[in-house]
């Protein structure tokens, strides 16, 4: 009798990178977007969505916040033009669909650019393979809803009155938030509409507008860790498409070369920005909607600091050891969420700033005096306004 053999070898091979292949498009957003995701790029057409560099950074960022907390809670400042908006649709469209019950909201601060935004959203819906789709139930300018696992989307604008605030939603989209009228009262509502639970996200993401602005008062306190949100800022030399190529003649001018210094540009980059400027008419709009730090974003061409936010730059980006007798500063909290702050100085070096949060007057004496026999300063100085005066 004739023994048969079968070679399991391809078959399991086979069975193994099936499984690997659906357990990437659950859990690799990258994956399944490359897989499964069509966008327009700027050129036009139909594409794959393929992460660019810009997106690929805030993934990791936001990753890296959920694996930490369980939770995203983010706010974006960005350049125009480098793809997170299109990265959040992508991100909720692949959360959306996947999970049963998940409501998300997306908010802009005006019909057309929430139709662009929605626009994003139903064409990776549409153009999903027959079999990877959801049912598709209500679907109009205002919502798409999932009718197989009661899933979907709100979409609404954040000048109208009680925009997104009747439903609960675990995962919000609040796009160009420094555009929004009210803008504290309107995300202030819209962040009680998304639960303070595990798997729920807030995306903030907007290019700047006003120096001392509602939304600049936003970031300001989240880079300072006064609310829930992790701060990110992505500059537009983080994309790479904003370059140009050199002219025969091009030579860069004393400013530029002391920006490509100080920003690690190339030459192609800097040769981009000068085109972009000439055609805006406007440095400061440029900076405005293409900065390379925070504080461009925020730049009004009213706005006249007494000391250049360049010379801060350059200043913050030197390595200098400070020298001298060591003096103290003590600028007290105000009200509110502000917190009391103290900086270590050594001639013209700040060796250390630490802030504190909640103390009353009493609380910042004994820590000013603690500093004092702890470290000997020479000299403190404290801001006597407000509570300044009973410290003091």
């Amino acid at each position: 009798m004739a023994i048969h053999s079968i070679d399991m070898t391809h078959w399991t091979d086979s069975i193994s990178g099936a499984l690997d292949h659906a357990e990437r498009l659950d859990g690799d957003l990258e994956y399944f977007a490359e897989h499964y995701l069509k966008i327009r790029p700027k050129a036009g057409g139909v594409v794959p969505f393929k992460f660019n560099p810009v997106q690929r950074k805030l993934h990791a960022i936001i990753e890296e916040q959920r694996a930490k907390t369980g939770m995203v809670r983010i706010v974006v400042l960005k350049a125009r033009q480098e793809g997170v908006s299109t990265y959040v649709a992508g991100r909720y469209y692949h959360k959306t669909i996947k999970k049963p019950g998940f409501l998300t909201a997306i908010v802009a601060h005006e019909k057309p650019a929430v139709r662009n935004l929605f626009g994003l959203v139903k064409r990776m819906h549409d153009l999903m393979p027959d079999d990877m789709r959801p049912v598709t139930g209500a679907s109009n300018a205002e919502e798409l809803k999932f009718s197989n696992i009661d899933s979907g989307y709100l979409v609404s604008v954040a000048t109208e009155d009680g925009a997104g605030r009747s439903s609960t939603a675990q995962a919000l989209h609040a796009s160009e938030a420094a555009f929004w009228v009210n803008l504290k009262e309107q995300l202030a509502a819209l962040m009680e509409t998304v639960p303070d639970l595990p798997d729920t996200e807030i995306i903030v993401e907007t290019t700047g507008n006003q120096f001392g602005d509602e939304f600049h008062q936003f970031w300001c306190k989240a880079l300072a860790g006064e609310n829930s949100f992790l701060a990110v800022f992505l500059p537009w030399s983080e994309d790479p498409t904003y370059r140009k190529a050199l002219p025969d003649d091009f030579v860069m001018s004393t400013e530029e070369k002391q920006l490509a210094e100080l920003h690690k540009l190339d030459a192609e980059q800097i040769y981009w920005r000068r085109c972009k400027i000439a055609d805006k008419g406007d440095i400061n709009y440029f900076k405005r909607e293409y900065p390379l730090t925070p504080d461009e974003a925020f730049l009004a061409s009213s706005f006249d600091s007494f000391i250049p936010h360049e010379l801060v730059l350059r200043a913050r980006k030197s390595d200098h050891k400070g020298t001298g007798p060591l003096i103290v500063g003590v600028d007290p909290a105000r009200f509110g969420a502000d917190s009391t702050a103290i900086a270590w100085r050594r001639g013209s070096s700040i060796e250390k700033i630490e802030k504190r949060h909640g103390l009353d007057t009493m609380q910042v004496a004994g820590w000013v005096a603690q500093i004092m026999r702890d470290d000997k300063p020479a000299k403190v100085n404290i801001d006597v306004g407000g509570l300044g005066a009973g410290i003091y």
